[in-house]
């Protein structure tokens, strides 16, 4: 699995005498999409939070372009745009000077020119290019925060719940900017519960249960892109 951009094999973390994951297998290749649904407490955001480094694994191995993040936390980290389910930005700040000021802390700052590009690629309107971020919808802090995102131009990025709260039309809008970011060989790791959504962009579906990948799905090359009626007979299945 060298040529993945994240490969997990065999991953065990454990929270105090409660295994969360246990024995979770799951690669990404560059601009693939892969959509992990699971209910509550099946290891889902722990699964994020190892990719991270900020929780210990026990056992398996986990790589990000091939580095570890036990041992290099910080070449992992460069390595990765992670947008949770309620994006931080600064309200006071406006959108600019959101992605200036990160851009700044992360040590790659950018031309106004490249900023305004990358804006200009998630479809944030000009409008709101210098609007404090307190005034935004969900949608417009996921468009900044993805316009971050291609700016560090990291390889790999984590989503949880991106759906979580966008209106229908929103909610499309996203799932076309993570097929382009896709095009562009960005790896994408999304947590989600938008089963439909995720039917729609994935290239690959997994479902968690009990801390591993219970049953996965791949996107056909003709006709739809899954067969949901397979899908929901695959959720009902697992337990």
């Amino acid at each position: 699995m060298t040529d993945c951009t994240l490969a997990i094999a065999d991953l065990v973390v454990e929270r105090g005498d409660r295994r969360i994951v246990d024995g979770l297998c799951l690669s990404l290749a560059p601009g693939e999409i892969y959509a992990l649904l699971g209910g509550n407490g099946a290891g889902k955001s722990t699964t994020l939070f190892a990719i991270l480094g900020f929780l210990p694994f026990s056992s398996g191995t986990l790589t990000v372009c091939g580095q570890d993040p036990r041992s290099s936390p910080d070449a992992v980290r460069a390595s990765v745009a992670y947008l949770p389910e309620n994006v931080a930005l600064y309200d006071h700040l406006t959108a600019r000077e959101n992605v200036e000021y990160f851009l700044k802390v992360a040590d790659c700052a950018r031309p106004r020119a490249d900023i305004e590009q990358a804006f200009q690629s998630v479809s944030l309107a000009a409008t709101a290019w210098d609007q404090r971020a307190g005034r935004f919808s969900k949608g417009m802090r996921q468009k900044t925060a993805i316009a971050l995102a291609l700016l560090r131009n990291t390889p790999l990025l984590l989503l949880d719940e991106p759906t979580s709260g966008l209106d229908p039309a929103a909610a499309a809008d996203f799932h076309a900017l993570l097929e382009a970011l896709s095009a562009r060989g960005v790896s994408i790791l999304m947590v989600t519960h938008d089963l439909l959504g995720a039917a729609d962009t994935a290239d690959r579906i997994g479902l968690i249960a009990g801390g591993r990948i219970a049953n996965e799905w791949r996107a056909q090359e003709t006709g739809p892109r899954f067969d949901l009626n397979t899908l929901h007979d695959g959720f009902a299945g697992v337990k």
